[in-house]
């Protein structure tokens, strides 16, 4: 009886020591480790990619934004967004697809509301957007709902809005977006890309100049 408790009892230390050491191991050194060599090889992207402007932290480069005013780029529709209000401090983004089939008649209905919705913003006094022109991205949500990027021809679409808006020249805002207009990754992969939040603090920029 008392080798059995013996056996037990040291069985016992011999697995909580070894808990103690993986849980220093894993839960502390290990961390302490990857993140000093991810803030010391890589920090903008280990301090989550952040964008600057006037001094502050505006935004991350990784993460698109809704709610511009009318004189900005816009981003791609969040549809697949939702809100959370449990936590009463903060407005926990919910990120998702709307899970849609392509033929949805609900998916359908926003498309086309979301199509007119970008030729009517968009088209000036001396510029009117032909609907056959307005890219998928400018009606679809991405597939998380984030997606900081939008397509060239997007931006394009909203040039002559953005210099009516802003008194700017349509000359001088399109070279803005060329400027912001990212090739394909290793020059294959994916599609070329405007990052909008990126473009928008450009745009600031500009009309504080003119």
């Amino acid at each position: 009886m008392n080798n059995s408790v013996r056996n037990t009892a040291r069985l016992l230390g011999a697995g909580l020591r070894a808990l103690l050491v993986l849980t220093l191991v894993t839960g502390v050194l290990y961390p302490l480790v990857i993140t000093g060599v991810a803030q010391g090889l890589f920090p903008g992207k280990a301090n989550g990619s952040e964008v600057g402007a006037d001094g502050r932290v505006v935004g991350s480069s990784l993460i698109g934004q809704q709610g511009y005013s009318p004189d900005y780029f816009q981003p791609r529709p969040a549809n697949g967004l939702g809100e959370n209000f449990v936590n009463t401090r903060y407005k926990l983004i919910l990120s998702g697809a709307t899970n849609l089939s392509a033929d949805n008649e609900k998916l359908v209905k926003s498309v086309l509301a979301a199509k007119a919705k970008v030729v009517k913003d968009n088209s000036t006094a001396d510029y009117e957007v032909n609907p056959a022109d307005v890219p998928a991205d400018a009606v679809t949500s991405s597939g998380s709902g984030l997606d900081p990027d939008i397509s060239p021809r997007y931006a394009g679409l909203q040039v002559h809005r953005v210099a009516e808006r802003n008194h700017l020249s349509v000359a001088r805002v399109q070279r803005l977006v060329d400027l912001h207009t990212e090739g394909r990754t290793l020059g294959f992969m994916g599609e070329p890309r405007v990052n909008v939040l990126a473009l928008n603090i450009a745009l600031k920029d500009l009309v504080a100049k003119n």
